[in-house]
C-alpha cells in the first residue's frame, strides 16, 4: 500500500479528535497519510514484557487508545489492535471485538521493508549492485509497450521510480497470479510514470522477489527465512505461498462490503504483499532493523535515504514527520480483510504496529491521529 503523495509534515487533526483530548501538548496540525492500521512501539531488547491495563495513568497511552477507539467508532472497523513497545515494556489495547493479542493476519505491502532488507544484504554481500539494471539478472523479461528493462535499475525497483505499471491496478488484488504473470499484466500497459518519478507498483517488488531467486537460487521466502525469520525469532512470521489458511491463532478478516475474507490465496500479491504476522513479530523486525541488526551501517543510511524518490520513500520503508518534530518510519499494509501499519523511531527504540480486521480505515484522517498521540509527547 503506497503513502499518499502529502506534504511531509502532515497538515490537520480532525475535530472531534481534539474534543477528545487527543491533541498531544504544541501539536496543532497533523493531515492523513496514505498509511494505514495497527501501532505499536517497540524496543531493540526483544524481550517479553508484562502488558498494563489499556491506558493506566499515562496520558499518552490513553490518548493512543482512544484514537484506537476511533478506529472502530468512526473507521467502521469491526476490530483494532495495537501493540506499543519502548524501553519499558510493551502495551497492548484493543477495540471491538475479534483481535487478540497473538492472532496472526496478513500485512500486506509490509512485506517490501522484508523484501528490500534482503536485497540490501545481498548488496551487502556484492552479490549484487544496486546500479545493475533490471536486465542484468533477468534478461529481455521487461520489454514491450515502452518498457525496457535495460534502462531500469534495482534502485528504481527499491524506490518506486521505475515508472512501471502496478499489476494489481488489472487485477485488483484479488486474483491469484505467478510472478511471470504479473509482471506480464504490467508490460500490457506503456510504463504509468516518467522512469525516475516516484510512483508506487506493486509490479518492481514482484521483479525484486525474482531478482532474489536468481542471484541466490533460493526463493525470496527461503532467504528471508533464512536471513531475517530465523535470526530474529519470529515464529509467528511467514511467507504462505499458496496457502490460504491462517495459522492459528486468528480471528475473522472482513472485506469492506462484510463478507468474510480470512482463506484468500496469497498469490494475489506475492513478494509484494504475500507476509502473514503477528503485532509482536513486527514490533521485533522493524526494532532490529532500524538499530542495525539486519544491515551494515551503509547499507542501512542507503534504505533510508529518500532523495530518489524526492522524499516520500526509501527502499521498503517511509518517513512520517510529525508536527512535534518527530519524523517515524515504517511502511503500511492492505490486503483483503487486513490493513496493518508499523511506525518507528530512527533509531528502533520506539516502534508502534495498529491494524483492523477489514480493508482500511473509512476516515483517513483516524491514522496520522493515532500516529501523534503515540509518538508526541503529552502532559495533563
Amino acid at each position: 500500500m503506497p503513502p499518499r503523495r502529502t506534504p511531509r509534515t502532515l497538515l490537520a487533526i480532525p475535530a472531534s479528535l481534539a474534543l477528545l483530548g487527543l491533541v498531544p501538548t504544541g501539536l496543532s496540525a497533523l493531515a492523513p497519510t496514505d498509511a494505514h492500521t495497527l501501532v505499536s512501539a517497540s524496543t531493540t531488547d526483544s524481550r517479553a514484557f508484562a502488558s498494563p491495563a489499556p491506558g493506566g495513568s499515562n496520558p499518552a497511552a490513553r490518548a493512543t487508545d482512544a484514537a484506537l477507539a476511533l478506529l472502530v467508532a468512526r473507521g467502521k472497523a469491526p476490530a483494532a489492535a495495537l501493540l506499543a513497545q519502548d524501553d519499558s515494556g510493551s502495551r497492548f489495547a484493543d477495540a471491538g471485538h475479534g483481535i487478540g493479542r497473538s492472532d496472526h493476519f496478513r500485512a500486506g505491502s509490509v512485506t517490501k521493508t522484508f523484501i528490500a532488507t534482503v536485497v540490501l544484504q545481498l548488496a551487502a554481500e556484492h552479490r549484487l549492485s544496486l546500479s545493475d539494471t533490471v536486465d542484468a539478472h533477468l534478461p529481455g523479461l521487461v520489454s514491450g509497450a515502452g518498457n525496457d528493462g535495460a534502462g531500469l535499475t534495482l534502485r528504481a525497483l527499491l524506490t518506486h521510480t521505475s515508472g512501471l505499471y502496478d499489476f494489481t491496478a488489472d487485477t485488483s488484488g484479488t486474483v491469484p497470479v505467478t510472478p511471470l504473470q504479473a509482471v506480464h499484466i504490467a508490460l500490457t500497459h506503456p510504463p504509468a510514470a516518467v522512469p525516475g518519478q516516484y510512483a508506487y507498483s506493486n509490479t518492481n517488488y514482484v521483479l525484486l522477489g525474482m531478482i532474489i531467486e536468481q542471484v541466490t537460487g533460493n526463493s525470496y521466502a527461503t532467504e528471508a527465512e533464512r536471513r531475517i525469520l530465523t535470526p530474529l525469532r519470529l515464529t509467528g512470521t511467514s511467507f504462505p505461498g499458496a496457502r490460504t489458511a491462517l495459522p492459528a491463532p486468528h480471528g475473522r478478516a472482513y472485506a469492506t462490503d462484510g463478507s468474510d475474507v480470512t482463506e484468500l490465496d496469497p498469490r494475489v500479491a506475492g513478494a509484494a504483499g504475500e507476509l502473514v504476522t503477528t503485532l509482536t513479530d513486527l514490533d521485533r523486525f522493524y526494532a532490529a532493523l532500524l538499530a542495525g541488526e539486519l544491515l551494515p551501517p551503509g547499507h542501512l543510511r542507503e534504505m533510508l535515504d529518500t532523495r530518489t524518490a524526492h522524499g516520500s520513500y526509501g527502499m521498503g520503508l517511509y518517513p512520517v514527520k510529525l508536527p512535534c518534530g518527530t519524523t517515524v518510519w515504517g511502511h503500511n499494509g492492505r490486503i483483503s480483510g487486513s490493513y496493518v501499519r508499523t511506525a518507528a523511531t530512527v533509531d528502533g527504540r520506539r516502534v508502534l504496529t495498529f491494524r483492523v480486521n477489514t480493508d482500511g480505515i473509512a476516515d483517513p484522517d483516524l491514522e496520522p491521529a493515532l500516529l501523534a498521540a503515540e509518538f508526541c509527547p503529552r502532559t495533563e
